[in-house]
């Protein structure tokens, strides 16, 4: 498996904010922090777990400025929309405080066709020196980025390095791998298909669960790395109550991760509407599944970074 450009586990930053729905920087800075201690080589900053669709752009760049600030690690800023020329606008802002990289999603609501995408993350490409992970998405965007595509784009720029990938389709991995081969990464971009999308050529994974499982995330892929693979679906099976925990239909992410930050102490647990704050079920539920995970982990030989 060749070195991951952004380290192998990448987690979605959550945005933590306050009773009174403004950013809470103390927060923001405190769980940067615990990512990193807990398993995150890079973070992803105003993804759509950062609930980006709710932040303007001045609070866009206060997060990456601030996480930027806080920890030493590569700090990719979600600084795209379904918008060329406010993607571009926020482009310039993501360098300006540094950031290491920019994660650019497929145009959302407005599903272009792949000729717009190829001009939409041409424009892109063009706009920065950063390195550029392109997000596709499909469920949330309903707009796929097909092969020919891809291969086209990363013919065209070099600086178009890595994919993530959370379309969930194994069979099109497989074959995405393949026409790479060593000009961009492929990064898995739903927790559940970790495991399979490694042994298909993924490098490591852009992950929600990473939150509070990022040393389980990263002891399974070592495994995976180093040829013990019964150790590894040994983690993937202690790590699927927390795949099943991120998200649902009554909770869906990031609700069930606020839940969780807040349960740990780690930063405020509010949302900012049309989600919900997490409920007192949803935080004992998370404060179980940690407990059991940590107990599930030891017996593996991993042990959860306490504060």
């Amino acid at each position: 498996m060749e070195q991951p450009i952004f380290g192998q586990v990448i987690t979605a930053m959550g945005t933590p904010f306050g009773a009174d729905g403004r950013i809470d920087e103390e927060g923001v800075v405190a769980l940067a922090r615990w990512l990193v201690a807990n398993g995150s080589d890079a973070l992803v900053v105003t993804g759509s777990t950062g609930e980006s669709g709710t932040l303007s752009d001045a609070e866009r760049r206060l997060l990456w400025q601030r996480v930027r600030e806080a920890v030493d690690c590569p700090v990719l800023a979600g600084a795209t929309t379904n918008d060329t020329a406010h993607s571009l606008r926020l482009i310039e802002d993501a360098h300006e405080v540094r950031a290491d990289g920019i994660l650019a999603v497929t145009p959302y609501y407005n599903r272009p066709p792949q000729a717009g995408l190829v001009r939409h993350f041409s424009a892109i490409a063009q706009a920065t020196s950063l390195p550029v992970m392109l997000y596709d998405i499909p469920a949330r965007t309903g707009r796929r980025i097909e092969l020919p595509t891809i291969v086209e784009l990363i013919e065209r720029y070099s600086n178009i390095v890595a994919i993530k990938d959370a379309s969930g389709d194994i069979v099109r991995l497989a074959k995405l791998v393949a026409v790479l081969g060593d000009r961009a990464q492929v990064y898995c971009g739903d927790d559940a298909l970790l495991l399979p999308f490694l042994s298909l050529g993924a490098v490591g994974i852009v992950s929600v669960a990473s939150h509070w499982a990022g040393v389980g995330f990263q002891a399974l892929i070592d495994a995976l790395k180093g040829g013990e693979v019964e150790r590894a679906a040994r983690l993937n099976r202690v790590l699927i109550p927390s795949y099943d925990f991120e998200s649902s239909e009554a909770y869906p992410n990031p609700v069930p991760t606020k839940a969780m930050m807040a349960e740990l102490g780690i930063c405020n647990g509010f949302t900012r509407s049309p989600l919900i704050d997490p409920p007192d079920e949803l935080r004992k539920e998370a404060a179980q599944l940690y407990a059991e995970l940590d107990i599930a982990l030891k017996n593996e030989g991993v042990e959860l970074v306490h504060e």
